[in-house]
């Protein structure tokens, strides 16, 4: 069986920081003492003029020198309109759909200069739609003998106007990436599972925290079936930055030690759209303590409603 790497893991986030008290005169749904007790203290808004693109750029740029020759990008969107870079009002001018189709995953391959790279877009999976592409990495090196490095992204940003909560959790703008190759670097992964309740795709706020629970620890319990784990085995769980006293309920659920629920960048990063588990195992990684060969679980939830999950191995 093939084994796959991720690694060079990176982000970037909007331009604009702000604090709880800053947003909440405008920004937010929720008081300045709900979200604090949530444990978010600052987010990060993308200016106007700063697109997915810029952010995505602003991401790649730390790990550009380390792309090698990319086989493959992978953009992932949270939000549909983020899939584009392109005119709305071009389009009601001229009732031509090409402004609509300005891929900005296509505009990231022409500013790093890699044509040889296929472009692939994955959207309709919200929040857990990085640790999706990740698994279609996988599945491309898998069935792909020529490829070797797949640059794995996500950039979001709310439009304009759009209040930076959901769910009762604070949203920044930014965007997150990873190579994923067969070069044993970093992490191996082992493998992932994911759930779709399609029928909850227009689930409210208090509807959605009603079942994040349950299908929380359905998945963790489904993935460490899969491979033949069990809740033991893991010495690390990287999660999204939501609501920190959730993992106080989960951690007791699951049977697992909550100082093994890391989630530290959360007051300043706020929820990161679908670069959580990327921001926080960066973080993670950068402490140096993770020691090889300990296993880690990265967990996301999405509207749609999704539940994703990915097994990873230090290996270095």
């Amino acid at each position: 069986m093939n084994s796959y790497f991720m690694h060079n893991l990176s982000y970037a986030l909007g331009s604009i920081k702000r604090t709880v008290e800053e947003s909440s005169k405008s920004d937010t749904f929720s008081s300045i003492k709900l979200l604090r007790s949530s444990g978010f203290e600052n987010h990060h808004i993308a200016d106007e003029s700063e697109s997915v693109l810029d952010l995505a750029i602003k991401a790649v740029e730390p790990i550009r020198e380390k792309l090698n020759k990319l086989d493959s990008i992978i953009w992932a969107s949270c939000l549909p309109e983020n899939a584009t870079i392109g005119s709305r009002q071009e389009f009601e001018k001229t009732k031509d759909v090409k402004p609509l189709m300005d891929y900005p995953a296509s505009r990231l391959q022409t500013h790093l200069r890699v044509p040889e790279a296929i472009v692939l877009g994955l959207g309709q999976q919200a929040c857990t739609s990085m640790l999706g592409s990740i698994r279609v990495a996988c599945g491309l090196l898998a069935t792909e003998d020529n490829f070797n490095n797949i640059l794995c992204i996500t950039s979001d940003r709310f439009p304009k106007g759009a209040k930076y909560e959901q769910a009762y959790n604070l949203i920044s703008d930014g965007a997150a990436c990873c190579i994923v190759s067969r070069e044993e670097k970093e992490f191996r992964i082992l493998g992932s599972h994911h759930i779709t309740n399609g029928s909850a795709v227009q689930a409210n706020d208090e509807e959605t925290a009603a079942v994040y629970f349950t299908y929380m620890n359905r998945i963790v319990n489904e993935i460490l079936n899969k491979f033949n784990m069990t809740i033991d085995d893991l010495d690390w769980i990287v999660p999204q930055n939501i609501n920190h006293n959730a993992w106080k309920i989960l951690s007791r659920v699951l049977k697992i030690d909550l100082e093994k629920v890391y989630f530290e960048p959360m007051k300043d990063v706020a929820h990161c759209i679908s670069g959580d588990n990327i921001i926080n195992l960066k973080h993670l990684n950068e402490r140096k303590i993770i020691e090889s060969g300990q296993i880690l679980l990265c967990l996301m939830a999405g509207y749609g409603l999704n539940w994703q999950a990915m097994l990873i191995e230090k290996v270095e």
